[in-house]
């Protein structure tokens, strides 16, 4: 009788569980995605829910979140989610600051490392480099003003190879069409066929915080926001520094 009661009250238990449990649907950029994925894989294990991520560049997530597409939760740069708040895609006050990244150089795998120790030395280094790469992300849009900055913007700009949307710098990188790159450090640092030199130096350096909003039609608001809750817990931290990124 007791063996029944106890089997009784574990599917009771289980259904509750099955009841419960959320599929989120998320629509991100790709500077948090190595961090992201295992986090999302351990929220997963942690709480029964369901994670489906659409990953794109900033300017394809912008056109799906135009076009209507239904997600709970989206992640982009902060900006970018305020901005989402204020056409109203995203829910007022709902903004979460997951982590931060600086912008840093990479080349093709074996090459030699150039020189960027400095803010003369980065000078150097991109007045030799025969090509540039960058994106059309936070950090490419950034790396203008730098080149702006160091008064170099004209004599690189026969040189500039910019990537579509979604399509990552170290890709430029590694098929040569870019001698150098610069994106967000936690897009070079994983990518197949490039080695990362190192990040901007000194005060060019620039730190991007990537954010979370809910969707205003989300479904899964509660999910979501449990998600977001396990993504900034004290616990993650360690994930997201082992990606490239610091917690925010």
């Amino acid at each position: 009788m007791r063996t029944a009661s106890i089997i009784a009250a574990a599917a009771a238990a289980l259904l509750s569980a099955e009841l419960t449990a959320a599929e989120i649907n998320v629509i991100s950029t790709q500077a948090t995605q190595e961090a992201y994925l295992e986090l999302v894989a351990q929220f997963e294990k942690a709480s029964g829910h369901k994670v489906k991520t659409v990953f794109n560049g900033t300017l394809n997530v912008q056109k799906r979140l135009v076009g209507g597409e239904p997600y709970d939760l989206i992640i982009m740069a902060g900006p970018a989610i305020d901005e989402q708040i204020k056409l109203g895609r995203a829910l007022a006050g709902s903004r979460v600051d997951l982590a931060k990244s600086g912008t840093g150089l990479a080349v093709r795998k074996g090459a030699p490392k150039p020189d960027i120790s400095s803010v003369d030395a980065l000078k150097k280094t991109l007045l030799a480099a025969k090509s540039i790469g960058y994106s059309t992300g936070p950090s490419g849009l950034y790396m203008l003003s730098v080149f702006e900055k160091l008064g170099i913007a004209d004599q690189v700009k026969g040189k500039l190879r910019q990537t579509p949307s979604g399509v990552f710098v170290g890709t430029l990188i590694a098929t040569g069409e870019a001698e150098v790159g610069f994106q967000q450090i936690s897009e070079l640092v994983h990518f197949e066929g490039i080695d990362y030199v190192g990040p901007l130096p000194g005060d060019l350096q620039r730190m991007t915080t990537f954010s979370a909003g809910i969707h205003s039609g989300a479904k899964e608001r509660e999910a979501a926001k449990a998600l977001v809750k396990f993504l900034t817990a004290p616990a993650a931290a360690p994930v997201i520094r082992k990606h490239g990124l610091e917690p925010a």
